[in-house]
């Protein structure tokens, strides 16, 4: 026999509504997606929840339980206290349709504006070649259930709906991040993607994305704070200036003595294209993403206190980008360190 718990559900549309007390019987090893099945078949069967798998992995009943976005298939009613009100609304950042159901098409936008992977033009599917340790280093990345918890968690849209436009969202970086580090992947122009269009800058790491996802994939950790790593890099690294100095030396010297400039090169600013400064590069960004606008080249490097900035990527050895996990991980992976392990399994063994 169960007990009786109380609740407080959002109940409205787009053009408003109100929290709504509702005392409901809960069973042991329920969750709270399993209370609001039963509060559909009983007290209020116009309760609109969307929900698919009920199993953590559709990520379609994503709410907000006492003010934290979560899965109400993955949050256990043994979590809260006996005589708690577990409050439940819809994700906030987004436009409410009806009760716990959200207008989700957002993400979906966004997804559409990130370009997609393009392989090499001479290989065929079949003929797909990587190294292990290229596939370790994206593959987390993978586990994306496409929730969007931590886009309604995210402060920059959070709180500034006007900050949509220019902000495609922690899913969408890690997805920029995933295909910067893919070996088979010929755009070379993710990071600058990323920083000019998807409003990369804009976020802090404050690592609340990180914090509310449900498959544990280190968001802040190896995607995003890698991806603005290889932006400064490209974009303030002084060799990387310097060698534009060099390289467009001849250039430059062409078009004051009157020659035609190549297409896709844009002398005394950089491009998109970033430093690489290949020109077939830059054509394709401004083709391709039609960025159509120019980024004035920063005054000056962004250095440490010693006047130093890392090398990595001109030192690295390998292609794509140096791993998030560090140069000292082998792989595969222990168990005790993949991101799909139980947060609580060190605390268990000390037991």
């Amino acid at each position: 026999m169960g007990s009786k718990r109380q609740f407080r559900i959002w109940r409205g549309d787009e053009n408003g509504g109100d929290l709504q007390d509702y005392t409901i019987e809960v069973n042991e090893g329920e969750v709270v997606l399993d209370v609001i099945h039963r509060l559909q078949a009983t007290d209020a069967p116009d309760l609109a929840c969307r929900w698919n798998c009920k199993a953590g992995k559709c990520g379609s009943c994503s709410m907000e339980i006492n003010g934290k976005p979560r899965l109400g298939c993955m949050t256990r009613m043994s979590t809260f206290e006996e005589n708690e009100t577990v409050t439940v609304t819809p994700l906030r950042t987004f436009p409410v349709i009806r009760d716990l159901v959200t207008d989700v098409s957002f993400n979906y936008e966004k997804a559409r504006e990130t370009p997609a992977f393009a392989p090499p033009e001479d290989l065929a599917p079949g003929d797909y070649r990587m190294q292990q340790v290229d596939v370790e280093r994206s593959q987390e990345f993978r586990k994306c259930i496409e929730c969007f918890l931590c886009q309604t968690v995210c402060h920059v849209i959070r709180d500034h709906e006007e900050n949509k436009q220019a902000f495609s969202g922690p899913r969408y970086f890690i997805r920029a991040a995933e295909l910067d580090m893919h070996p088979l992947d010929t755009k070379t122009d993710r990071k600058e993607y990323a920083q000019a269009e998807q409003g990369l800058g804009f976020c802090n790491i404050t690592k609340c994305c990180t914090e509310v996802c449900p498959e544990h994939i280190k968001i802040t950790d190896n995607g995003i704070i890698p991806m603005k790593e290889r932006v400064v890099d490209r974009k303030y690294d002084p060799l990387v200036w310097l060698g534009s100095k060099i390289f467009r030396r001849g250039q430059n010297e062409q078009v004051r003595a009157g020659a035609q400039p190549q297409v896709g090169v844009h002398h005394g600013l950089h491009s998109h294209a970033g430093g690489s400064h290949d020109p077939g590069a830059e054509a394709q960004a401004q083709r391709g993403l039609n960025w159509n606008r120019e980024v004035p080249h920063p005054t000056a490097p962004a250095v440490d206190e010693r006047g130093r900035l890392p090398l990595s990527e001109l030192t690295f050895d390998r292609p794509a980008a140096p791993s998030p996990f560090g140069d000292d991980v082998t792989f595969p992976l222990p168990t005790e360190h993949l991101n799909y392990a139980h947060p609580e399994q060190d605390e268990k063994k000390k037991h």
